[in-house]
């Protein structure tokens, strides 16, 4: 079958209003991203209705293991994407399709890699955060089927990545929606007609990510003229590799900085029992879905930076965090109440379990006044990271991982916090993270972004 041009669906954003672009470009990847969390939320749910609080505590154990071992390997992944993006800013085709070629030798590699020494790791690494004795066998299961379905994972995320960059929000979308339709389907029958309990939770996912990936990665080579390689584009480049690494393995520290910090947090809720780990877990799946506008506008600043960057239009870019961080500002005011008057409404969609309601509840008014502070991490990483700032990658996944390493611990201790000081660190991490963040784009600005470079 010939292919099908559609270079029509990518996006040059280095002309028109900067406005538009990133509206236009951001939708898609928000109703993208809220579909990827509907895994972890559709998984919680069935989890936490059909086999109980304690299932959902053994699958919430894991979440921030996961997201290390993610992060180790679509860190250097997002940062070909920035390169393409740059490069496509540029114009120079001949060196998109080579940065495409390059970033998946790098990926799939370190997906593989990565994937069987974390399987291998998987139990020790829980015994390390001291998993609860009553939900270990369930943890290690359901952590154990995230590293094989890694690749999966990593199939998904170099389709997209290398199509977002391209300014195609819109392919990636389509097929997550249908995998997630078929991860609901699968979870409802593996778990609720099969029996088959956390095992059954955490093969739909697995499954749900290779037909994500797969179809994703299809339909480019079938569609899109910039999937289109020669044998030359094949050729390992040493230039566009240092490249890549140079932006991408920060980010993998950047991102694995955060995972870790979350473990260092997940090793100080294990402590207070299954009941504040299940609250944990229900109050962790409901701020993943507030993370995605933010993030989502992040990823679109990311690409409009990394193109305009490309094309020296330093004005655009300076223009588009600004745009950005109105509508950041916006979402995060609106949110406000939403999670002060209806978190336990909320949170009861998860468990049943009274105790668990209330506490999670109770948490959600203390994290929701931080909001802004988070949002402003998202905006002001998604100019730095497109235009290929390195240092702030290790700055900010340093500054997150001091803090999660040192508040839990010290806000718990206080005796008017307690147990809430577990969140009171998670809002007071990203308000220092935030702040962190706003003065090195404040820096590199005056350094790296000023009109006439």
């Amino acid at each position: 079958m010939a292919k099908i041009n559609i270079k029509s669906k990518t996006i040059n954003m280095t002309v028109g209003n900067p406005t538009g672009h990133l509206v236009r470009f951001a939708l898609p990847m928000l109703i993208g991203n809220i579909f990827q969390q509907v895994y972890n939320l559709v998984d919680s749910i069935i989890v936490g209705r059909y086999i109980g609080s304690s299932a959902l505590a053994a699958v919430g154990a894991t979440g921030s293991v996961c997201f290390l071992f993610f992060a180790l390997c679509n860190g250097v992944g997002n940062g070909g994407g920035i390169v393409t993006s740059q490069y496509f800013g540029r114009g120079d085709e001949g060196n998109i399709r080579n940065c495409m070629t390059n970033t998946a030798y790098i990926m799939f590699g370190m997906s593989l890699v990565i994937g069987t020494i974390a399987f291998f790791l998987a139990r020790p690494i829980l015994n390390l955060l001291e998993t609860p004795a009553s939900i270990m066998d369930n943890s290690l299961i359901y952590l154990q089927l995230q590293c094989i379905g890694l690749i999966f994972v990593a199939l998904y995320n170099y389709a997209s990545s290398m199509l977002r960059a391209l300014g195609d929000s819109k392919t990636p979308l389509y097929f997550l929606v249908f995998s997630c339709l078929v991860n609901t389907g699968l979870d409802l029958l593996f778990v609720r007609t099969f029996n088959l309990g956390v095992f059954g939770a955490a093969l739909a996912t697995v499954i749900s990510q290779l037909i994500s990936g797969a179809l994703c990665l299809i339909f480019a080579f079938r569609t899109n003229e910039y999937f289109t390689f020669t044998k030359e584009n094949f050729r390992f480049r040493k230039d566009i590799f240092v490249q890549t690494v140079r932006i991408g393995v920060p980010l993998s520290m950047q991102f694995s900085l955060i995972a870790i910090s979350c473990m260092a947090l997940q090793r100080v809720v294990n402590d207070f029992g299954p009941v504040a780990i299940a609250a944990f877990t229900a109050t962790s799946r409901i701020e993943q879905l507030i993370h995605q506008p933010y993030q989502t506008l992040g990823s679109s600043l990311s690409t409009f930076s990394g193109q305009n960057y490309g094309a020296r239009k330093n004005d655009r870019v300076i223009k588009g965090l600004k745009i950005s961080a109105l509508i950041m500002t916006v979402f995060s005011l609106l949110m406000l109440p939403v999670m002060q008057y209806l978190g336990k409404g909320i949170v009861s969609i998860f468990v049943e379990d009274a105790e668990v309601i209330e506490m999670g509840a109770r948490a959600l008014l203390i994290t929701s006044w931080f909001y802004i502070f988070l949002g402003m991490i998202y905006v002001v990483r998604g100019v730095l990271n497109g235009i290929g700032d390195a240092v702030f990658a290790i700055i900010n996944g340093g500054c997150e991982i001091l803090c999660r390493l040192t508040l839990p611990i010290f806000f718990t201790m206080i005796p008017v916090m307690g147990l809430w000081g577990i969140w009171w660190s998670v809002g007071a991490t990203w308000m220092l993270s935030g702040i962190t963040a706003y003065l090195r784009y404040v820096w590199y600005k005056k350094s790296h972004l000023s009109v006439d470079k």
